[in-house]
């Protein structure tokens, strides 16, 4: 343990989370947390990866009978050991402001790198997922297949039971998480550090997702726990942090139900540097919109692209393109803006700044459900849940698949039967495919099995993505498309 204890603190000091005046203090700190009775410090000339160090400090005390080795408790300990490295909370936003002021991309370089250095996220486990590029006729999605979430051990699922319920922190996505010690059902919070931020409307925060889906994926979390909603002020908001953050995008899920994101309670917004495929959608039409230059998007999901050079126009157009949908009817397409009082259109905006110009993508969303589809008109439909059967949130929408870790083996196994190494009787764990294997099995396989399984795989996201597209691209749909945006330049 004392080698282990050199070696973390050598791994602080390479990182900058701690300095030299800090060693025996650190020392001392790891000592009594490790239930160490002796320490002898020795400088560390070549430092071990930081998931190396905590595995074997999580050993040792798994060996003691002080921690129950499980995937949640070594989380909660490994966590509450990074903490003695981790600058106090007012310590990281001085820094993180004395950067911005030198340059917005300096600091979120630095944010997000101290977010891994203090293993808030979890390098390790994310390098696990994987992905692969799918073409369509929309252009290129991107697929990913998460595999960093680990699975619960049935001990800390019983575990989880037995917790109190208590109403602190009142979500995941508090800002009371910063510190927490978390238990059985909550992760530990003790490494997070948010960045508070001034936005049009109010205080929020500016975090990394501990799960990163894409590159520097953040979010932009209200200060208060108030329930996620789409207006004027949701519009003000992401320009507003596009403005202090150019080279970021900002987007929103939906504040309502099947068309939304997992957390409508708490107000956020999701943003990044990364590049979807959206962006590079062509469009089939183009109009103006209350005075902005507008683009019907060749999408499976039906959007509007603004773009000028004044925030204000598009923020004005927005608001009213989402009161003009929010009541509009097209019953020929299955489109009920409400049925008793309940309220079923809603729009995922998506802000971004490029070439000198802001724009905006309003990308229509309905979550009406019927007989024949229980789901959701507008969801995953039945015969694609074997691929993806949750809500399609803002992530998805913009081209880029998360789905279930299940499927790396899945397909593996499907690949096998494709290739005629097994039968399709003797496959283990893919009953929920089976149908989609026979009729994958009516095709020519002789030849670059994986990668046209591939293909299949990621033409069922699209085509997931196509049931959620409120007018569908073809002729009908395109149609009442325009006819919906042409109706609004009447208003």
């Amino acid at each position: 343990m004392n080698t282990l204890i050199n070696q973390l603190i050598q791994y602080g000091l390479d990182q900058e989370l701690i300095e030299k005046y800090d060693i025996d203090y650190v020392a001392n700190r790891l000592i009594d947390l490790l239930g160490q009775d002796e320490f002898v410090y020795v400088r560390q000339e070549n430092v071990l990866p930081l998931p190396q160090i905590l595995n074997g400090m999580l050993d040792i005390l798994a060996d003691q009978k002080k921690i129950d080795n499980t995937v949640t408790e070594r989380d909660l300990f490994d966590t509450r050991i990074m903490d003695v490295l981790v600058p106090r909370p007012a310590a990281v936003m001085h820094t993180f402001k004395e950067k911005y002021a030198l340059d917005p991309v300096q600091a979120t370089d630095w944010y997000y790198a101290f977010s891994q250095a203090t293993n808030y996220i979890r390098m390790e486990r994310i390098r696990k997922n994987t992905g692969f590029d799918t073409k369509s006729r929309y252009g290129t999605m991107h697929i990913t297949i998460n595999l960093s979430k680990p699975e619960k051990d049935p001990k800390d699922i019983a575990r989880a039971r037995l917790v109190p319920s208590t109403n602190y922190p009142q979500c995941l996505l508090c800002k009371e998480n910063v510190g927490f010690a978390g238990n059985a059902s909550h992760p530990a919070r003790q490494n997070h550090r948010i960045i508070e931020l001034d936005l049009r409307n109010g205080k929020y925060a500016l975090q990394y997702s501990p799960y990163v889906y894409y590159n520097e994926h953040c979010i932009i979390l209200n200060e208060k726990h108030v329930p996620m909603k789409i207006d004027r002020e949701t519009f003000e908001n992401l320009f507003s942090f596009v403005e202090q953050f150019p080279h970021y995008m900002a987007g929103s899920n939906t504040d309502i139900p099947i068309v939304g994101g997992s957390i409508l309670t708490h107000d956020h917004y999701q943003g990044g540097r990364a590049h979807f495929p959206i962006e590079d959608a062509q469009s089939f039409a183009k109009r103006k919109v209350f005075g902005c230059e507008g683009e019907l998007l060749n999408w499976p999901l039906s959007t509007i692209r603004l773009k000028d050079k004044d925030p204000e126009k598009l923020i004005d157009a927005s608001v009213r393109i989402l009161e003009a949908w929010k009541g509009y009817d097209d019953p020929e397409r299955h489109i009920v803006s409400q049925t008793n009082g309940q309220r079923h259109n809603a729009i995922t905006p998506i802000v971004r700044y490029k070439n000198g110009l802001y724009e905006i993508d309003l990308v229509l969303r309905n979550n009406r459900c019927s007989e024949q589809y229980p789901d959701g008109i507008f969801h995953p439909h039945a015969e694609h849940h074997h691929i993806k059967k949750e809500n399609i949130g803002l992530i998805e929408v913009m081209g880029l698949a998360i789905l279930p870790g299940r499927l790396k083996s899945e397909l593996e196994t499907i690949e096998k039967v494709l290739k005629k190494e097994i039968t399709l009787e003797e496959a283990d764990g893919i009953d929920a495919h089976k149908l989609w294997v026979r009729a994958l099995q009516k095709e020519e396989w002789s030849e670059g099995v994986h990668e046209k399984l591939l293909q299949a795989a990621g033409d069922k996201f699209v085509r997931v993505l196509e049931n959620a597209g409120v007018f569908k691209m073809d002729e009908d749909g395109q149609a009442g498309f325009l006819q919906f945006v042409d109706c609004l330049n009447m208003k």
